[in-house]
């Protein structure tokens, strides 16, 4: 006789299991549907052509060296989250900048702790004494950061330490005796920035420490001497000084040599948050020494790598050609403000175009000047042109609904520049607008992203307009703009002036236009490339 409770209780739990099991797919299939949804979302702010990781969160460019016709970008990756979590070193190469490939990660985390920014050169020589069998040797160096005794409440938690490759940079052997500079007992000691002085023959490597630089010196890449600071009382000193970099340059139409101290600050940006200054002067080998007109730089002063909110921590590649002899340059496109709150979810961040930098002195004082590097031209599809438009209202100079303005480079120049103001947007059908240009007032430039779309993820993003001083004598302003989906990198008098700021459209940008402005004035020589990725 069958128990019927017995009978019951059995088909009950079949009943429950296929309930179960359903929900269960359910859930799956939504977990992947929002998935889907968020990974659709996302590609509308991804970038055509500024390097992005696949996936998870990115900060500072680190460790980039040319090899044998390869570009490498290392940068700050955390590979488990869409914030800053223990960092890796990130990998990506390019055969010309432009276009990225991203590799496997290169360095991980260990029992030191994570592995904080830093810098990689190409052991030609073999100085180092890591090849045995021909191998040509690059070496980097970079932070570690034991967590555990930060959290302990110690303050020797950062320390230097080295790895090397044999393959290019494919692979990498942390060295056995690491670290190879030791903590002084100093809180913020990172970022070292590595490079060859064939001027002193030796080899150079400058740290962020708190609130200035050090100075080291090596013959070997593994033990290094202290030799001297530089920058305490001078120039900005409202956050912590971070990823330095340190270079010759030849003084454009000269053969005078001076020096170049690029280091960035957080907080204490021009327009707040991170922002990256730079210091010129001569080097003996030991000592740093910036040109008089910057012994005693005020807070206010004028020597910024980039004026716009995002562009932080950039460095130079190491190993260029002499024949090529540009000094290359990328940064972070972003701001520690509002970083890990935008509004991607999947992947979060970008690197800024490459750029060359340039040293021409001004008059009393020596610049850096920025462009795009040449190779984005190859990338350039047919051009549309306009030789002259008055601006006496509201002027559409491009009104499209292809994509032709989701990556595109747009130069003009505007003469009889001096006291004018001129204005201009990029805006679509929605609504949305990011406004620039020049209040002569003032003498500078400025960027208001208050109506870029989604803006209220962060309360630092939209509610205060960039500004940026003109520093040209120049009697007409020449303007370059590299436009990509979410970002605008824009150079004024051929780079003297540059600002760099993202934004977040509902949807894409589809018109550039002119704004009335108290006067009327020319905008002339227009160009508009749009950039093609399918080319064979």
């Amino acid at each position: 006789m069958i128990n019927s409770k017995k009978y019951l209780g059995v088909l009950m739990m079949l009943l429950l299991a296929m309930i179960s099991c359903e929900t269960s797919k359910k859930v799956e299939e939504n977990s992947k549907e929002e998935v889907a949804m968020e990974t659709n979302k996302d590609a509308m702010y991804r970038p055509n052509f500024h390097f992005t990781p696949k996936a998870h969160w990115m900060n500072d460019p680190n460790g980039l060296f040319y090899l044998n016709g390869t570009y490498h970008l290392f940068f700050q990756y955390y590979p488990e989250g869409n914030v800053w979590g223990p960092m890796h070193w990130g990998h990506a190469t390019s055969k010309d900048m432009v276009t990225w490939e991203e590799q496997p990660i290169a360095l991980f985390p260990d029992e030191k702790g994570y592995i904080f920014s830093g810098s990689a050169v190409v052991d030609i020589n073999n100085t180092s004494g890591f090849a045995k069998n021909g191998e040509t040797p690059v070496v980097a160096m970079f932070t570690y950061h034991d967590a555990i005794k930060e959290k302990e409440g110690a303050v020797d938690y950062q320390s230097q330490a080295l790895a090397y490759s044999l393959d290019e940079g494919k692979t990498w052997t942390k060295y056995k005796n690491n670290p190879v500079i030791k903590n002084p007992g100093i809180k913020d000691f990172r970022d070292p920035k590595m490079f060859r002085d064939e001027i002193h023959n030796q080899w150079v490597m400058v740290l962020a420490v708190l609130d200035r630089t050090y100075i080291y010196t090596s013959s070997n890449l593994i033990d290094w001497s202290k030799q001297s600071e530089f920058g305490l009382g001078i120039g900005k000193h409202d956050g912590v000084w971070e990823c330095p970099d340190f270079f010759p340059m030849q003084v454009e139409g000269s053969n005078d040599i001076k020096w170049v101290l690029i280091q960035s600050l957080n907080p204490g940006g021009y327009n707040g948050g991170s922002g990256t200054p730079y210091f010129i002067g001569d080097f003996d080998g030991k000592t740093f020494t910036p040109i008089e007109q910057m012994k005693n730089l005020p807070e206010d002063h004028t020597y910024w790598i980039d004026y716009g909110k995002d562009n932080y921590a950039g460095v130079t590649w190491s190993n260029i050609p002499d024949e090529d002899g540009r000094k290359l340059f990328i940064g972070w496109m972003s701001n520690w403000l509002y970083a890990q709150e935008v509004p991607t979810e999947t992947w979060r961040n970008a690197m800024t175009v490459a750029r060359s930098l340039h040293l021409k002195k001004t008059e009393d004082t020596y610049r850096i000047f920025s462009k795009p590097v040449k190779e984005l031209d190859d990338y350039k599809d047919t051009k549309i042109e306009k030789s002259s438009v008055v601006v006496d209202k509201n002027v559409s100079i491009v009104d499209t609904t292809d994509a032709s303005l989701e990556k595109a480079v747009i130069k003009f120049k505007i003469p009889d520049f001096e006291e004018k103001d001129v204005a201009f947007s990029f805006s679509n059908t929605v609504g949305d607008s990011i406004i620039f240009g020049y209040k002569a007032k003032t003498h500078r430039f400025y960027i208001d992203r208050s109506k870029a779309g989604k803006i209220d993820f962060n309360k630092d993003f939209g509610n205060h307009v960039s500004t940026g001083p003109r520093t040209s004598k120049e009697t007409y302003l020449a303007v370059t703009i590299v436009l990509d989906k979410t970002s605008m990198e824009i150079f004024y008098d051929h780079g003297e002036t540059v600002m760099t700021e993202i934004f977040f459209f509902n949807k894409p940008v589809s018109n550039f236009n002119a704004l009335k402005t108290n006067s009327s004035y020319s905008v002339e020589d227009i160009t508009i490339n749009p950039l093609s990725f399918n080319k064979n």
